[in-house]
C-alpha cells in the first residue's frame, strides 16, 4: 500500500470523486481521499491522500485556497456558472461599466463576507445534497456562512469578462462570489471558468 500525498491536476468534466475512483483502480488500493471538492467544471490542483496520509485530509481541507476565475458580467444562471440555465441577461449594462466601478465592487468583498451557499453545491440539508434538491426543482433556504477573502486582484479587464485571482478561506464558493459581484454592480454575473 502506498502512503503519501499526490497533487493531481483535475481537468474539467471530472468530479473530485472521479479522480479518487480512478486512482483506486490504478493503484489497486481503497484508502484514498481528496482534500476538498472541486466543481466538475473547475480545473486545477486536487491534493489526494493515500494510505496512512488520509489522516491529513481534514487538516489540508482547512487550508486557504487560491483561485483564478473569469467573471462574466451581464448574465445570471441558476448554477451561478456558465453551465446553468440563463435566468437573466443584461450585457448592455455590463458593457457600460467603467473599470473603476468594477474595481470598487470587487474590492468591497475583501475581508469577512457573509456568503449564502449556492443550491448547486454538495452541502447537505437534512441528509440531502443541495444539488440533488436543485435538480428536482426544490429550493431550500440556506444560511449565510462567514468566509474570508484575503486578497482579490483583477488580472485582466475585457468587459463583459473580468479575470480575478482570489485567495480565500475554506468553504468559499467562487461561483457565488462572481454572482454577488454582479449583484453589487446591478447587471448580474456568473463564473465563466475556475482554476485552483
Amino acid at each position: 500500500m502506498l502512503n503519501g500525498i499526490i497533487n493531481v491536476y483535475k481537468e474539467r468534466g471530472y468530479t473530485s470523486h472521479d479522480v479518487v475512483a480512478k486512482l483506486r483502480g490504478i493503484l489497486k488500493q481503497k484508502k484514498i481521499g481528496h482534500t476538498g471538492t472541486l466543481d466538475p467544471e473547475a480545473e486545477g490542483v486536487l491534493p489526494v491522500c493515500l494510505g496512512r496520509a488520509t489522516r491529513l485530509c481534514d487538516l489540508l481541507t482547512e487550508k486557504d485556497k487560491t483561485y483564478e476565475t473569469v467573471l462574466h458580467l451581464g448574465i445570471e444562471t441558476d448554477t451561478q456558472d456558465r453551465t446553468g440555465t440563463v435566468l437573466a441577461e443584461n450585457e448592455a449594462a455590463a458593457s457600460a461599466l467603467s473599470e473603476e466601478q468594477v474595481r470598487t465592487a470587487v474590492s468591497g468583498f475583501l475581508g469577512t463576507y457573509a456568503q449564502i451557499p449556492p443550491m448547486y453545491s454538495a452541502l447537505k440539508v437534512n441528509g440531502k445534497k443541495l444539488y440533488e434538491l436543485a435538480r428536482q426543482g426544490i429550493e431550500v433556504e440556506r444560511k449565510a456562512r462567514q468566509v474570508q477573502i484575503y486578497a482579490i486582484d483583477i488580472l485582466d479587464f475585457a468587459l463583459p469578462e473580468v479575470k480575478l485571482r482570489v485567495r480565500c478561506s475554506k468553504g468559499t464558493y467562487i461561483r457565488t462570489l462572481c454572482h454577488d459581484i454582479g449583484q453589487v454592480l446591478g447587471c448580474g454575473g456568473c463564473m465563466e471558468s475556475l482554476l485552483r
